[in-house]
C-alpha cells in the first residue's frame, strides 16, 4: 500500500495527473486523477441556484466562490492523505451543466444576471427557430436565450461581444480562450456533424432573420470556436492560476482540454460515445442519450439532438418522471410493515419488492399505471397525477403491482425511445444504465432491456459521475497516442477489464413491454381526466 502511495506521491510532484472539475446544478465536485485514470482525490461544494427577478440564476460570486471551494477541498485532500502540497497538474478539464445564457460586454462584464439551462422563459424563440430551421430547438438552448432577449426589445442586446455557456466562461477566465468543446457547443446551436461546427446555413438564416432588428450582431463574431476531444484548448494563466487557487501555490502554464457540457461527460464516463451505443440514467427523472449513426429522417420535438465531445449526433429522450412513484409505494410497505412492528431495512425492502417483479405476468396482468407527479412533454402533459388502475380482469397480485410501476418508470421513455428505434430505424447494439433504478441487482437491466430491446450494462464505474468524465478528456488530451481515438483511448486505457454486467432481452419480456405500451398510450385519456378533475 505504501508503495502505492509513494507513486501517487510521485505523480502529483512531478505533474502527471489530471484535474476534472464539474459544476453541476446542486454541487461542484474537482477530481484528481492518476496516469491509470484513478480518482486519487476529490473535493466538493454544494450550491443552489438563487429564483431572482423571475430568472433562475447563480452569480459570479457564487461562481467563483464555489470553484475555488472545491479545488481547495481536493487540495486539502491531496495533503491529507499524500502528504504533498499541488503545484503543477498534467492537464485540466473543467464542465459545466449545459445550455443557458452568459452574455458579456467589450471589458469583458456581464450584461444581465446569468440565466441557467431551468428557466423557461423563451417559448416564443422555441418555437419561431425550431420552424426557421427545421431543427428542434429547445428553449433551454443558448441560441433561444438569445433569440428572446431580442424578441424582448432587451436593452443589452447591442452591447454583446461574447456570448457562452457556464463552462465556456469558466475556461475563457482561467485560460484567456474563448472556446467550446463541440458536445457543449451543440447545446447552444445545431451542429454540422460533417463540418463538426455550427450549421453555417442555420448561421445565416439566423442573421437574415435579425437583420429587421437594427442589430449589427453576427453568431459568428460573438459565439466561442468550436474544438473537438483532444484538441489544445489553451494553457492556465497566472491569472486564471490565482483564480482556481487562491493560496498562490499551483503554477500557470498547465495544458487545459476544450470545456464540455455534462451530457457529454457523463457519456464519456459511461464509455457511451461510439455509434450504436448509448446511455440511460434513471432516477427521480430518466433520460436516454443515443449516438447516431446518420441524421435523422424528420424533426421531432420529442427528441433534443446534440453531440458527443467527438463531434459525433447524439439523439436525447428526456422525462420528468421515473422512480418518485415506485419510492412513494415502497415507502407505504415500509409503514405497512411497521404497523406490524416489523422494522424493514429500506434496501432489502426495495430489493424484495423489485425481485417479486420478475415473478408477474410479462404485460403486468393487465394493471396500468401513471408515474407522473410533474407533467410530462413526450406525452403531452404539463403537470402530473400518480395513478394506478385495474378492470375487474386484470390480475391484481404483488408481482404485477411491483412490475407496473417498474414498467410505468420507463412508459414516456419508451415512446421517445420508440420514435428512435421504430420510426427511424436508429440501430442500438447495447446501452448502460446507471442511477438509483439500477441498484437492486439485474431487475432494473431486465425491465430497460425489455422496453428497448437491446442488451443493458451496468458498470461499477457508472458512478464516478462527470467530473471523473472530463478528468479523461483532459487525459485524453495529455496522453493519446498519434490517431488514437477518444473511443479507443476510454475501451483500450480506462474501461478495459471494467465492462460489468450485460443482460440481454427476454423476447416474452420485449412482448409484454409492447403490450403494456399499448395500454399506456390507450389510457392516457385516463391521466388527463385526472388532471381536469382532480
Amino acid at each position: 500500500m505504501s508503495l502505492q502511495i509513494n507513486d501517487i506521491k510521485n505523480s502529483i510532484i512531478n505533474g502527471k495527473t489530471v484535474l476534472g472539475i464539474e459544476l453541476g446544478s446542486t454541487r461542484i465536485k474537482a477530481v484528481l486523477i492518476n496516469e491509470d485514470n484513478e480518482p486519487i482525490a476529490s473535493g466538493s461544494h454544494d450550491w443552489e441556484n438563487r429564483y431572482v427577478n423571475n430568472i433562475w440564476t447563480y452569480t459570479l460570486d457564487d461562481i467563483w466562490s464555489g470553484l475555488q471551494d472545491s479545488y481547495a477541498k481536493m487540495s486539502d485532500d491531496v495533503k491529507q492523505k499524500y502528504g504533498v502540497t499541488i503545484e503543477t497538474i498534467g492537464a485540466i478539464g473543467i464542465s459545466a451543466m449545459m445550455h443557458g445564457y452568459m452574455a458579456f460586454d467589450k471589458e469583458g462584464e456581464l450584461l444581465v444576471p446569468f440565466r441557467t439551462w431551468r428557466n423557461t422563459i423563451t417559448e416564443k424563440a422555441s418555437e419561431e427557430l425550431t420552424k426557421l430551421f427545421n431543427y428542434n430547438i429547445p428553449q433551454r438552448w443558448s441560441i433561444a436565450h438569445l433569440y428572446q432577449a431580442i424578441l424582448n426589445g432587451e436593452e443589452h442586446v447591442a452591447h454583446i461581444d461574447f456570448q457562452t455557456t457556464l463552462a465556456g466562461y469558466i475556461h475563457w477566465k482561467l485560460t484567456g480562450e474563448k472556446v467550446l468543446g463541440v458536445g457543449e457547443a451543440s447545446g447552444m446551436f445545431p451542429i454540422d456533424i460533417e463540418t463538426k461546427d455550427y450549421n453555417a446555413n442555420m448561421v445565416k438564416q439566423f442573421n437574415d432573420l435579425i437583420v429587421s432588428k437594427n442589430l449589427s450582431l453576427k453568431l459568428e463574431d460573438i459565439f466561442p470556436k468550436v474544438l473537438l476531444a483532444g484538441e489544445s484548448a489553451g494553457v492556465l494563466t497566472e491569472e486564471g492560476a490565482k483564480l482556481l487557487d487562491v493560496t498562490g501555490n499551483l503554477k500557470s502554464g498547465i495544458p487545459l482540454c476544450p470545456p464540455e457540457g455534462d451530457a457529454g461527460t457523463g457519456m464519456v464516463a459511461t464509455n457511451s460515445i461510439a455509434k450504436r451505443t448509448g446511455n440511460v440514467s434513471a432516477g427521480t427523472s430518466v433520460f436516454a442519450m443515443i449516438v447516431l449513426e446518420k441524421e435523422l429522417a424528420k424533426l421531432h420535438e420529442e427528441i433534443d439532438l446534440v453531440t458527443t465531445p467527438t463531434g459525433n449526433l447524439v439523439a436525447m429522450v428526456h422525462c420528468n418522471n421515473c422512480t418518485s412513484d415506485l419510492n412513494a409505494w415502497v415507502g407505504l410497505f415500509k409503514e405497512f410493515s411497521e404497523a406490524f412492528g416489523i422494522e424493514v431495512d429500506m434496501n432489502k425492502l426495495f430489493g424484495t419488492l423489485y425481485n417479486k417483479a420478475l415473478e408477474g405476468d410479462s404485460d403486468c396482468g393487465g394493471l396500468l399505471a401513471y408515474n407522473y407527479f410533474s407533467g410530462e412533454h413526450i406525452t403531452g402533459f404539463e403537470e402530473g397525477r400518480p395513478l394506478f388502475v385495474r378492470s375487474p380482469e386484470s390480475k391484481f397480485n404483488l408481482a404485477n403491482f411491483m412490475r407496473v410501476h417498474l414498467f410505468t418508470a420507463l412508459g414516456a421513455l419508451k415512446i421517445g425511445l420508440d420514435i428512435l428505434l421504430k420510426e427511424e430505424g436508429v440501430k442500438l447494439d447495447q446501452i448502460l444504465g446507471h442511477g438509483g433504478l439500477f441498484k437492486t441487482k439485474d431487475v432494473g437491466q431486465k425491465i430497460m432491456a425489455a422496453a428497448i430491446d437491446a442488451p443493458v450494462s451496468v458498470m461499477e464505474t457508472a458512478g464516478e459521475g462527470g467530473a471523473w468524465g472530463i478528468a479523461l478528456l483532459a487525459s485524453y488530451m495529455l496522453n493519446k497516442s498519434e490517431d488514437e481515438t477518444l473511443e479507443e483511448y476510454l475501451t483500450g486505457k480506462v474501461f478495459a477489464g471494467k465492462m460489468g454486467t450485460k443482460i440481454d432481452p427476454n423476447p416474452e419480456d420485449v412482448e409484454g413491454f409492447n403490450e403494456f405500451i399499448k395500454h399506456y398510450t390507450n389510457g392516457l385519456a385516463i391521466e388527463r381526466a385526472a388532471i381536469d378533475n382532480f
